[in-house]
């Protein structure tokens, strides 16, 4: 497979999983992919199929990171795709963790629907507004306890 037909392949393999996460919240199949690490396996092994033919120059990259190591990578077709495979399969991660610790705090899902596309497309400022929210809302229910008022359902 080349490696453009793999970079693609990244992407494919886990966008059925955050199409679940996002439209389908709270359905049972939903819920049970999100605790599984399963949905990342594919995208690993894309990553694998990137990396290896290309492992001298990433471990190059990352044993000693600078600036121009990592454009030497990315100017490899391997190296891009090897980079763009560990997002994905990084931002499917941390999507499924963010949708379980939603379900666990009550946040709605036409809240966390747009959290979780902007998680898709440009994952640090998805999780890090997603954290705010957490943080807030867990500040709350401390608040909360603290005075005895009864947390809401």
């Amino acid at each position: 497979m080349s490696d453009r037909t793999l970079f693609d392949l990244a992407f494919y393999l886990a966008a059925p999983f955050w199409a679940l996460l996002i439209l389908a919240p709270g359905r049972r199949w939903t819920d049970r992919i999100a605790a599984s690490p399963l949905p990342m396996v594919p995208v690993i092994a894309v990553y694998l199929a990137l990396a290896l033919p290309v492992f001298p120059q990433l471990w190059a990259a990352v044993r000693s990171p600078d600036l121009a190591g990592f454009q030497e990578l990315m100017a490899l077709g391997g190296g891009a795709g090897a980079i763009w495979a560990q997002v994905i399969a990084w931002d499917l991660f941390l999507g499924q963790w963010m949708y379980r610790e939603a379900r666990t705090l009550g946040i709605h899902p036409l809240v966390m629907g747009p959290l979780l596309l902007l998680t898709v497309l440009l994952s640090p400022i998805g999780v890090l507004l997603f954290l705010v929210l957490r943080g807030g809302l867990r500040m709350r229910e401390r608040r909360r306890a603290a005075t005895g008022e009864p947390a809401r359902a």
